[in-house]
């Protein structure tokens, strides 16, 4: 069995997978400073309500974007699962190129997308992930990664502009009734809802345009939606084709897999 570790800005999500089968997905608030016990007392709870324990585990991926967490989560691995962590952009081998300027500089969990969406759809593709930022990121014909966009994430615009207009309220995102809002709350539903809508149409017919005139491709570029919000935005996106929540935890488990000949 192996434990997937996702850690974002926001949560962490951590997953028990058996082969290709997810048993159970568990997330947390991404808090710095907490210590690999804390998890190991959380964690260990939860899957006992599914029936499993630590000892269950061969194995441990890890994709963080948050350094100051990682060290806690590879502890936790080590010392309450026996596992000795792959960890992506550390331990890890890629499955794809990574052909941007600074391939260091990509977030963990852009590049885990990219592998899962490539191995799932084929290339070339974008993929859109709606979590504290919503990213945009593109792949070639042979999976490699070669750039994306990144923008604020909803939930961010949300606070923000709660936080900076003194007369406009904190909202959930929801899909309002109408484009028009005849109120402050559908008003500003429907920029956050169907701004997002535009925003990521727009950047997507942009990308493709310049992927194509860039590489002379001529077909199809497929895009892949993940992330909490984005089968809401998918379900009204022209662009969107596939929508796929556990694109991240999937990738993971790819990349494990094609680093487990090296493993035991």
């Amino acid at each position: 069995m192996l434990l997937a570790i996702d850690a974002g800005n926001t949560n962490i999500v951590f997953s028990a997978l058996l082969g290709e089968e997810i048993l159970g997905s568990w997330r947390c608030q991404t808090v710095a400073g907490k210590t690999c016990d804390e998890y190991a007392v959380w964690l260990t709870h939860l899957l006992a309500l599914k029936g499993l324990k630590p000892s269950d585990f061969r194995d441990c991926v890890i994709s963080s974007v948050v350094p100051a967490v990682t060290p806690q989560l590879k502890e936790l691995s080590r010392n309450h699962f026996g596992c000795h962590p792959l960890v992506v952009e550390e331990n890890a081998i890629l499955p794809i190129n990574v052909e941007v300027a600074d391939p260091k500089g990509v977030g963990a969990d852009r590049l885990v997308n990219a592998v899962a969406a490539w191995r799932l759809y084929g290339g070339p593709l974008i993929i859109v992930d709606f979590g504290t930022a919503t990213t945009l990121d593109m792949t070639g014909l042979d999976g490699a990664y070669t750039g994306g966009v990144i923008a604020p994430g909803i939930n961010l615009s949300s606070e923000a502009l709660y936080q900076a207009a003194a007369r406009l309220p904190r909202i959930d995102f929801a899909q309002p009734t109408h484009v028009i809002g005849d109120a402050t709350v559908p008003a500003m539903q429907s920029g956050l809802y169907w701004g997002y809508v535009g925003l990521v149409d727009g950047l997507v017919k942009r990308m493709k345009a310049e992927f194509k005139e860039k590489t002379g491709y001529t077909g199809t570029i497929k895009t892949v939606a993940t992330g909490g919000l984005g089968r809401k935005i998918s379900e009204n996106s022209d662009e969107i084709d596939f929508y796929q929540g556990d694109l991240t935890i999937t990738g993971l488990r790819f990349i494990y897999e094609s680093n487990k000949p090296t493993r035991h």
